[in-house]
């Protein structure tokens, strides 16, 4: 597919999709939306990419959904319901995905951005981040899995405050209650991101992707349920190449070399 609304860069075994609709602060259009879900298809086939990073052009990461989208038109709610199927393809494909995901904040990320933002597995931010559930402002119910993933991250009633209210939350704020991992100068926060996802795709793959995928599993297991599900991901991991290279490697005091068998 080309890609209009976005870029896709693949290097070293990371993929980048940067929303490219600056003049617009990467707001979701019906174009941009499949270009997404078609770039992580893209990422999700490719054996040689191991880790996503996404990030935004120019001053915003996202500033949600562009009011132009038809959505704002419609007036059937059987349409509506539809048309937040292209939404809602993002978070869940995110999820899904078996390599992990770093949103990459280089600005604003409100409304649907923020909640891709959240949809990703590690967020890092940058100072002059913000943060905000904005849709009470013009007077819609929080989407894009807003309602699922941030009291996960902070806590209900913190959760619901910042839902009711549509306040922002500044990059330093959002890391002190939760809602991402770090918080860098804007001037670092490629070249930190890019560390941190190199460092995830010379790591195992395949106990990554199981560890990715029994977090979020279990979230939704009782403990003796999950104990199970971690026993028998270890059961796979532990007959696995990547298992005896990381022994070998460390009994021969080396970089473990895992090639994701």
């Amino acid at each position: 597919m080309e890609f209009k609304s976005l870029i896709l860069n693949k290097e070293a075994g990371i993929a980048t999709i940067t929303l490219n609709r600056p003049d617009k602060l990467n707001s979701l259009t019906v174009q941009i939306l499949t270009e997404f879900s078609a770039a992580i298809d893209d990422v999700a086939k490719d054996d040689n990419i191991r880790v996503l990073v996404i990030t935004g052009a120019g001053r915003a990461f996202c500033a949600g959904a562009d009011l132009g989208h038809p959505l704002f038109k419609e007036t059937s709610a059987v349409k509506i319901y539809k048309g937040l199927d292209k939404f809602h393809d993002i978070p869940l494909k995110l999820r899904a995905l078996p390599k992990p995901v770093i949103a990459c904040v280089n600005g604003s990320a409100v409304g649907a951005g923020a909640n891709i933002a959240l949809a990703c597995d590690i967020i890092i931010a940058a100072e002059g981040a913000r943060f905000g559930q904005v849709f009470i402002n013009i007077g819609i119910h929080v989407d894009t899995g807003g309602t699922y993933f941030l009291p996960r991250s902070i806590g209900i009633p913190k959760a619901i405050e910042l839902m009711m209210t549509g306040d922002l939350v500044e990059a330093k704020e959002a890391e002190r209650i939760g809602m991402i991992n770090r918080v860098v100068p804007s001037e670092k926060l490629h070249q930190v991101t890019t560390q941190l996802a190199q460092k995830l795709a010379n790591g195992p793959p395949v106990a990554l992707a199981l560890i990715k995928a029994s977090v979020y599993d279990n979230l939704t297991r009782d403990l003796s349920s999950a104990l199970q599900r971690e026993a028998s991901c270890q059961a796979i991991l532990l007959n696995s190449d990547d298992n005896k290279e990381g022994i070998s490697a460390f009994l021969e005091k080396r970089k473990p070399m895992f090639k994701g068998s």
